[in-house]
């Protein structure tokens, strides 16, 4: 059916199809730029928080904060501006890390809100290709005095068409945007974890050393296990 569709008609006949086409090439567009985006800033938060934790157990928080530096996961920038402000009060630390998530938040969600546009109104203007459609019908019914199927036939083929086209666009555009959305949403509130994970660690401060197993505390005045005591003579 679509080898023996005149696209070429259909786009110098139909101003309705020639936005909706328009609209499919935005949205492949958008849906293009974010999958790359996304696939940059995936790299490996659990990786990266196991390092970090290790330099934090070894006092070494600059070292901790370049290994911030170099993830490329909304975890990264918002570990760097944690360590920033390490000593600060609390709700000092807690208000720069939720700017610096909102402000990981505006770079993720960028350009979906066209996604979510697209999946709304392209179906409206599907709609609307039909009512034109069916009015094209009509007026050529009007002017040919006569309701023959090949007078009819071109205005409820547009209906159709344009129809069809809006929902062709509407459904992956909206696929994509929830796609994009929990992506967002699941990478934000993996950084928020591992930056509290962290912030809680410096805290807390290094693990104590273990001991070993032959060392046993002793009290004040308790003679350590091992030693001679002196022995009482008659």
């Amino acid at each position: 059916m679509l080898a023996n569709f005149d696209w070429m008609q259909a786009l110098t006949g139909s101003p309705i199809f020639v936005a909706l086409v328009l609209f499919s090439i935005v949205t492949l567009g958008v849906a293009i730029e974010r999958a790359i985006y996304f696939s940059r800033r995936r790299d490996n938060p659990d990786e990266t928080l196991t390092r970090v934790l290790d330099k934090i157990d070894k006092q070494a928080l600059r070292e901790a904060s370049w290994a911030c530096e170099t993830c490329a996961h909304p975890m990264g920038p918002v570990g760097v501006e944690m360590f920033k402000h390490v000593g600060k009060k609390r709700e000092s630390v807690e208000e720069r890390m939720q700017i610096a998530l909102s402000g990981q938040k505006l770079l993720l969600e960028r350009n979906l809100n066209i996604l979510g546009t697209m999946a709304a109104i392209a179906p409206l203007v599907g709609l609307l290709g039909t009512v034109w459609g069916i009015m094209r019908a009509f007026f050529d019914m009007a002017q040919t005095g006569s309701a023959a199927p090949s007078v009819v036939a071109a205005g409820v083929a547009e209906a159709l068409v344009t129809t069809a086209a809006g929902l062709i666009v509407a459904v992956p555009a909206l696929m994509l945007y929830n796609h994009f959305a929990r992506r967002m949403n699941v990478m934000l509130t993996i950084a928020e974890n591992h930056v509290r994970t962290m912030r809680a660690a410096v805290v807390e401060g290094p693990s104590p050393a273990p001991q070993s197993k032959d060392q046993t505390p002793t009290k004040p005045g308790q003679p350590v296990s091992g030693t001679p005591q002196p022995q009482m003579t008659s």
